[in-house]
This record gives structure tokens, sequence and C-alpha cells, in this order.
């Protein structure tokens, strides 16, 4: 019998959690469907099932503002061929770009789009002629689709009310908790001195980093940092400038960063705005304590499920199910929660008792079947 096509289009496979996402989907999918895998950057940063099928549109990464806008229609030329040439009828589109390519295709292939958005778009493009643009693409483009899936329900009421995207379905990033586990016991190379901290992101800016950094001046810990972006070099001189250069790691991108946050005492998270952190997952598939900025969307609905999702901090941190919360770009409530996960012990035995529970909420065999049923329809 011949296999059902899985189709797959990304801006690149360079190390994100849209990405990783991917990553694990295909992987999953590659011993019962013929999967592909279409990316519009020739970057792979995750590994792959040798199975997958890697489609290359050539594009160069550099390319941006108006010459990104121009080239979309371009794109999509290159992309409707494809379709044609491998008789794809169906395309599943992570990340904005690329859910803008698979529906501009579709209007000369007519081939079935699922865009899949990872972010909150009102708060990710808030500010300047960029913002302005990809707001009316996202609005113009997206209740065309399909089917649209959000990685949380934040995201998926951000597009109802501020898009009129109407046909929507959520579902959790999926997680490999026995491989995170596996990977968790390898070794660092790295001597913990004291308490420790530890993030994981982007180094841009709706990571903040810097209120990490602000936060832990006056705490008697280490902060290690792991990632890597545009903003590396301008962080690195802020920790220089407030001389934390004994306490503050730029620890760079790993390849398994499970083991570093296995051996780190308790996650913290300081973003402005997400879609769903994988990172405070797979913090408690560690089984770390974790504090999280309880900024929209995704790290109240992980680390408080039982509350209103919509409901937001504004000048009090919560002692969470799974972890503590507290309002976004406040220093001295992050400072306030950070201070108590080294002061209160019961506290922290509680979180990390807890932890892996919740994870095993986000394992893989139970949201890869919920994409099944959505992706895989014969």
């Amino acid at each position: 019998m011949k296999l059902k096509k899985i189709t797959i289009l990304i801006n690149s496979m360079e190390g994100g959690g849209a990405e990783r996402v991917v990553s694990v989907l295909l992987n999953s999918l590659a011993d019962r469907y013929q999967c592909y895998l279409i990316l519009i950057h020739p970057i792979i940063f995750y590994k792959l099932d040798k199975r997958i099928k890697i489609i290359h549109l050539n594009e160069k990464s550099e390319v941006s503002g108006v010459k990104k806008l121009i080239r979309l229609p371009i794109i999509a030329k290159k992309l409707s061929d494809i379709v044609k040439e491998y008789s794809f009828n169906q395309i599943i589109s992570f990340l904005t770009r690329s859910n803008y390519i698979n529906i501009l295709t579709s209007y000369v292939s007519k081939h079935t789009t699922i865009i899949s958005e990872r972010a909150m778009p009102s708060l990710q493009y808030k500010n300047g002629l960029n913002g302005k643009i990809n707001k009316f693409l996202i609005k113009a483009l997206y209740c065309k689709a399909n089917l649209c899936i959000t990685n949380s329900k934040g995201n998926k009421k951000d597009l109802e009310d501020n898009f009129s995207v109407k046909n929507i379905v959520s579902i959790p990033n999926p997680f490999d908790l026995n491989l995170i586990e596996e990977l968790s016991t390898q070794s660092i190379g790295i001597r913990k001195k004291r308490f420790t901290y530890i993030t994981v992101g982007r180094l841009d800016y709706g990571k903040n980093h810097k209120l990490a950094i602000d936060a832990i001046k006056d705490i008697d810990a280490d902060l290690w940092i792991i990632g890597e972006g545009e903003l590396i070099e301008d962080i690195q001189k802020y920790i220089n400038k407030l001389s934390l250069n004994d306490k503050v790691y730029i620890l760079g991108k790993k390849e398994n960063p499970f083991c570093f946050l296995a051996k780190a005492d308790c996650f913290v998270f300081t973003s402005n705005h997400e879609g769903f952190p994988n990172v405070l997952v797979e913090a408690l598939a560690c089984g770390l304590p974790s504090i999280s900025t309880d900024c929209q969307s995704g790290p109240r609905e992980i680390l408080a499920p039982d509350t209103d999702i919509y409901f937001q901090l504004k000048d009090k941190i919560e002692l969470a199910d799974y972890g503590i919360l507290t309002p976004t770009k406040n220093v001295e409530k992050l400072k306030e929660s950070m201070s108590l996960m080294i002061s209160d012990k019961k506290l922290v035995q509680g979180y990390r008792e807890r932890a892996k529970q919740r994870a095993n909420d986000f394992r893989i065999d139970k949201i890869i079947k919920q994409y099944k049923e959505i992706i895989c329809v014969e």
C-alpha cells in the first residue's frame, strides 16, 4: 500500500522551538508515512530521520525588510512548482513567513493548507513598519488557510480576537521525555561553585535576559545562560559593565541543553511574550524547580493549568502548582522569587517532586496523537 505523504514547510531547521517540534513530529511519523521537509533556508541543527526527504528552496537567509516582502510571491512560485512535481495534496507550515508562503502558493496549487502559529502576533509584531506589514498579512492571509494550529490557548485567543481567524485548534508542543532523561545524565564539563540558576533561549529582546542579570546582582548565586542570538555581544558587555563575570556565564548554544538543566538548581525564564516556551517544559522534565514571568502566553498554562490562562500578574508573585510566576519586566519581584527558591527548601522540594509529573502531560505519544488526527487523515 502506498504511504500517505506528510509535508512540512518551515523557514529553516536552526535551533528554535518550532524547529524542535518539527523534528519531533517528522521523526515520529517517518516509520508510517512518506515524510517531506521543505526548507526556505538550508540550515539544519536538529537531527532528522534519514527517511525524511529534504527539499531546499535555497533562499538567502540575510534577506530582510522590503526585499523579504517582495520575495514572498517568488518563493510561492518555487513552492507551487514543487507541489506540482511531488503531487502534494497538503502542506503544514510552521512560523509566520512559511505560513504566508503556504497560503499564497495554495492560490495556484489548490493544496490543503494547515498553518501553525507559534507566538502571539499582536505582541511579536508590536512596533514599526515591519510590525504593521506583518499584522496586515496575518489578518489578510491566515483566514484563508484550511486550518490554523496554535501551540497555546493564549495564541488561539489572540488570533481570534485581533486577526479574525476562526478555524483554529490548539495543540501543545510534544516532548520526548525518555530522550530528555537520557541526555540529562551526560556530564557538562563545568564545576558548580554554589546555587545555580539557568536560563535557555535565543538572545533577543523578547527573551529579556537582562532582567535575570539585574535580579541576580545582589543574590549569592550563579547564572548560566544557554543560547545565542543578535544580542550576545550586547548582553556580554552588560555583564562586564555590571562586573558580574564571576557569576553570570553565557555558555552559547548547546546541542544538549538537558544535561546543563539537570545540573542546575533552578530554572529562570524572563520572556516579555511567548507562544509556548518549550524550555519551560524541558526544565520540568529534568526535575528542575522553575520561575517564569507571567507573560502571554504559555507559562501560566504550563505552571498554573487550573487558573484563568488570560489572567496576568501585575505587582506580586504567584506560588503556582508547578512553579513561581512573576510579573513581566519586574526585577524586584523576580529577585523575590529567586531568593525564595534559595531560602525555602520545602517549597523547592515540592516543585522538584511535581516537575516531572507536569512534564508528563506533554509526552510525545499524547501530543502526536492529536496531530495525527488532523494531518494524517486519509
